[in-house]
């Protein structure tokens, strides 16, 4: 459950809620521009590039982890519901499989009373494949990656990742190939996206999460370490496992470099912050790179070139928030962000404490601070103006105006929406019936 605010958090709030409607009512009636998707392999929000193709049309894919379930809606404008795709077809068969081995069962159960909150997770990431034929989606309690077909909901084919977890995905900047984190299993897997046929693999630190591939030919890896225990204190962060940049050749899978944040941070005078790196954006030249970690509100900025950390950002603390570290989700105070394609402005959600804020990137002042229940992702819209989270406590997705910073509407979703993405569908399409 969503905690009150309190009145003095709901003053800092306030600017974030005047003029919402005014704001909404001038980029609604300018009507939605022409999609262009030139930076999203930078900002780790991949998708199909080419937004011209005929015969289909361009959605956003909300992933409903706790449900199992895709809703398809519109990539901008209004934000209209589409449809919806059901990605757990096959669910009692792969529940018998669990159920029959001892160990698939511990870890499933496991999944559920962590990282799970409670329940099952059937949902995490989603790319359609470029002719928009099928959704391929990462099933972390099932531990494996599937192809469901986009007309009639039917699994094209599946793949059993390392260990007893699949996390994050990404996809290649043309499209044909797909990453994935095995969490358990400190592996990335890459896979034909038509196929679901391994290509490569590279070994990663402790529990691989984020993924990006760069526009000059790498797969850049972050992996979280334990993000599971309440082994949460400074003084015990050693504990937390080998979290570190995996940096791999993207056509031989060979690692061709690590980065330990641990090093950049303590350099930077920082050493009381955690170097688990959650979500990631690139600039569109990919010079820059702007992280979250664990426990922090805030993000910091990385000089790729130079390989330092050059500039950290503190987001304002909502005072209702606990300190308490055990409280985090997954040790994720702040999970979520993304950049619009001019790369001036940068979209932060605020999970713990419930807000999103668009943040200039040249400055690096914030701008208000849009309520929001337990924001989990943030992503671009398809003409690029607005950025869109998930509210994961509200079960539903919210748009932020890049330019103004105001939030446009809220759109109904199914149970625990956390990860949005640019897909594409065939033009007509309707929601699979198996689905």
């Amino acid at each position: 459950m969503r905690a009150s605010l309190s009145p003095r958090w709901r003053r800092l709030l306030v600017r974030g809620a005047v003029a919402t409607a005014t704001a909404a009512g001038t980029l609604l009636a300018t009507g939605p521009a022409q999609a262009t998707h030139a930076t999203q392999a930078a900002q780790g929000t991949q998708g199909p590039q080419d937004t011209s193709r005929g015969g289909l049309q361009e959605v956003l894919l909300v992933g409903n982890n706790w449900e199992g379930t895709a809703d398809v809606i519109e990539s901008s404008g209004d934000f209209a519901k589409v449809g919806r795709i059901g990605l757990v077809p096959d669910k009692e068969e792969r529940l018998r499989e669990i159920y029959a081995n001892p160990v698939k069962l511990a870890y499933f159960l496991g999944i559920r009373l962590t990282v799970g909150e409670g329940h099952d997770q059937y949902t995490d990431d989603m790319y359609t494949t470029p002719d928009g034929s099928a959704v391929v989606v990462s099933r972390p309690s099932f531990a494996d990656v599937v192809s469901i077909d986009t007309a009639t909901g039917r699994v094209n084919w599946r793949f059993p990742v390392a260990g007893y977890r699949s996390d994050h995905m990404a996809v290649s900047p043309d499209g044909s190939r797909v990453a994935v984190s095995a969490s358990t299993g400190n592996t990335v897997h890459v896979l034909d996206i038509r196929t679901g046929e391994q290509v490569g693999s590279f070994k990663t630190g402790d529990k691989p999460h984020e993924n990006v591939f760069t526009r000059d030919g790498e797969i850049w890896n972050m992996a979280i370490g334990e993000v599971n225990n309440a082994l949460d204190a400074p003084w015990l962060d050693g504990l937390k496992g080998d979290r570190r940049i995996t940096v791999a050749d993207a056509d031989t899978f060979e690692v061709v470099r690590t980065i330990d944040l641990r090093e950049r941070l303590d350099a930077y005078g920082q050493s009381d912050k955690s170097d688990a790196i959650r979500p990631v954006a690139f600039t569109p030249d990919e010079s820059k790179m702007y992280f979250q970690v664990s426990f922090f509100n805030g993000f910091f900025e990385y000089d790729v070139a130079d390989d330092e950390i050059t500039r950290m950002k503190t987001l304002p603390k909502n005072p209702d928030t606990s300190d308490d570290r055990t409280t985090y989700v997954n040790d994720s105070r702040h999970h979520g962000m993304s950049m619009n394609p001019a790369g001036t402005k940068l979209c932060v959600a605020g999970t713990m404490d419930e807000y999103v804020t668009v943040v200039d990137r040249d400055t690096l002042e914030e701008g208000p601070l849009v309520p929001a229940a337990k924001p989990y992702w943030a992503t671009v819209s398809g003409d690029g103006k607005a950025c869109v989270i998930s509210e994961s406590a509200a079960d539903q997705v919210t748009a932020i105006d890049f330019a103004t910073g105001r939030k446009i509407k809220s759109v109904p979703v199914g149970d625990h929406p956390q990860r949005v993405r640019v897909a594409h569908l065939p033009k007509g399409w309707t929601s699979p019936s198996a689905g």
